[in-house]
């Protein structure tokens, strides 16, 4: 592969710094330009150990400008992200962009519009998607090693918001769009449909703000879901657990839970020990071994999201030739946008409402 000059725009987002060590651990890129719309935010990259060279651009405008930039990389606060992802598209570059695109399904259906007005390849930061245990779980659930879906059980919960600064913009919903089920809690519903392939069609949702940090937005949220083949699903996301330390890179802070329940069997992991996923099947093919564990071993990597991170860039990067599809298409982000809003939506009118096609 050819030498690439990539842009990250965006040093002050909770994943920047991840991003940026990302993008110097690709030996490809060679070269990194970086912008900010506060001059000091570059400064602070003297802290990360870097060997890619980092240019700092003088203006946003200066840097959409160029010629010589084969990706931008862009992570911005929520209720900003909209306008500064259509304009770097708009310019003619190709996008790997934040989650969760915007404060709502449409701020998302803006992004999608603008990569396929202007013929650019854009995909979103759902990198989970890569995680080889998530891989081997869709492929084995789509090859019918649990039969007719019956249901998902999932839980994603972290640490407190009072470990995590209140007065971050995450906290704030003029910002956000929402709070732990945007941020966190879509995760969890990109990949419920990933893995089965059958979307979400309809939501009954209670959010709550629990923790008395002088926040407004939900802590908690509860959702019970329909899926499109009739298979029932619940998601509990939340900002709950007190002895698990603070910041947002810490993997000893989270609680998730990811189980598949079929008419055959059932898989399920948890990131409470080693990587592992776990199967009992009746299918036919497993007859000779019905209940297996599937154990993974992490490549060590200082990228975001570890060595499944660093192959996520690299399908981005192959997208933007026309040699592969997106890591994570852009409609995906509009259609967990959709689900969010009508999870708000259910909530405020305690009603459950159908999630429209995205």
């Amino acid at each position: 592969m050819s030498e690439l000059t990539a842009a990250l725009i965006g040093l002050r987002h909770p994943h920047s710094a991840g991003h940026l060590r990302t993008l110097d651990c690709l030996p490809e890129v060679t070269r990194i330009v970086v912008w900010d719309e506060d001059p000091s935010a570059a400064g602070d990259l003297r802290g990360e150990a870097l060997e890619t060279p980092v240019e700092t651009a003088p203006g946003l405008p200066d840097l959409l400008a160029r010629r010589d930039l084969d990706f931008v990389v862009a992570a911005e606060r929520n209720d900003r992200n909209p306008d500064l992802f259509a304009a770097v598209l708009e310019a003619g570059h190709h996008l790997l962009a934040e989650k969760p695109l915007g404060r709502t399904a449409s701020d998302a259906r803006r992004v999608v519009a603008a990569a396929e007005r202007a013929g650019r390849t854009l995909s979103v930061f759902y990198t989970n998607r890569f995680n080889p245990l998530v891989a081997e779980a869709q492929r084995l659930v789509r090859e019918g090693a649990l039969g007719a879906l019956h249901s998902l059980e999932v839980r994603m919960l972290t640490t407190q918001v009072r470990f995590r600064g209140s007065d971050h913009w995450l906290f704030d919903r003029a910002a956000a769009g929402g709070g732990m089920l945007s941020w966190l809690g879509c995760h969890s519903l990109d990949l419920m449909q990933f893995v089965t392939g059958d979307p979400i069609v309809s939501v009954a949702a209670e959010v709550a703000t629990r923790g008395g940090d002088g926040i407004d937005v939900e802590d908690t949220a509860a959702l019970s879901m329909r899926l499109g083949s009739g298979a029932l699903a619940s998601l509990h996301a939340a900002y709950v657990l007190a002895i698990s330390g603070g910041g947002f890179y810490n993997a000893a802070g989270y609680d998730q839970h990811f189980g598949v329940y079929g008419h055959e069997g059932r898989l399920w992991w948890d990131d409470r020990g080693p990587p592992e996923l776990h199967l009992e099947s009746r299918a036919p093919r497993f007859a000779a071994a019905p209940q297996r564990t599937f154990t993974f071993t992490p490549a060590e990597s200082r990228a975001y999201g570890g060595g499944y991170g660093e192959r996520f860039v690299r399908a981005f990067i192959a997208a933007t030739r026309d040699e592969g599809p997106p890591p994570c298409p852009g409609e995906a982000a509009v259609r967990v946008g959709l689900i969010v809003d009508a999870a708000y939506e259910s909530a405020r009118t305690g009603r459950r409402v159908a999630v429209p096609p995205a």
